[in-house]
């Protein structure tokens, strides 16, 4: 099997033969093409902080690239929102805390659920006129009691108690809960799933990522804490 990387400008930057003599001994071909693709990645200049897109052309070359040049391809890694820049990360961990602790919800969702949203802008305004740090549309934050969706306590609570009310509606399944939360809930029970809305899918991805990579942060975090 062939895999193509290309990088923002389009160009191909790298392509590893399928040629016997290209093979590591001991490894297969599958996961030659795979530890060839990870480090390829390295490649990429918005790698670090980008989607990856794939698709595999009629030759059965597979493509990967982070700046997709047609609809044939597909999200194949989602980017995990940066926790960084100018924003402080842990600046409405108290807010989240409280929510968590109203709405029965995980820490680390709620949390990923702003990465994504907002990047943890309190002032962050969509072009739909989404607001604040769970991105609450007018209408929503009115039917949730939220007066000021800039208020990060009135925002963090309604956008919390919405995600709540998404998981009760799917029974706890987290992926259509996000959906819901993002293209609305009977966009998902129309669908009897994701919605095929390429928005759609990569905001869940994203999120469910970012959820990942929180857990494990506040797991290893733990762990430490433990051992002093």
């Amino acid at each position: 099997m062939d895999i193509v990387i290309s990088d923002s400008t389009g160009k191909d930057t790298v392509r590893p033969g399928n040629s016997r003599k290209n093979r590591t001994p001991g490894v297969s071909g599958t996961n030659l093409v795979r530890l060839v693709f990870l480090a390829s990645l390295f490649f990429l200049p918005a790698a670090a902080s980008g989607d990856i897109y794939k698709y595999v052309d009629e030759h059965g070359v597979v493509h990967f690239t982070n700046v997709p040049t047609s609809s044939r391809y597909s999200l194949f890694i989602p980017s995990v929102p940066r926790m960084g820049g100018f924003m402080d990360v842990n600046k409405y961990d108290y807010q989240i805390a409280l929510a968590a602790r109203m709405y029965k919800l995980p820490f680390s969702l709620i949390k990923a659920v702003i990465a994504t949203e907002s990047a943890f802008n309190p002032r962050a305004v969509s072009r739909k006129g989404a607001r604040g740090l769970m991105q609450l549309m007018p209408e929503t934050a009115k039917r949730l009691n939220v007066y000021d969706s800039f208020n990060p306590m009135q925002n963090i609570m309604g956008g919390s108690r919405y995600l709540k009310m998404m998981l009760d509606r799917f029974k706890g399944q987290t992926p259509l809960a996000l959906a819901g939360y993002n293209a609305g809930p009977n966009a998902v029970e129309k669908y009897n799933g994701i919605p095929p809305y390429k928005e759609t899918q990569g905001y869940v991805k994203k999120v469910l990522a970012a959820y990942r990579h929180l857990k494990n942060k506040n797991l290893r975090q733990n762990k430490d804490d433990t051992e002093k």
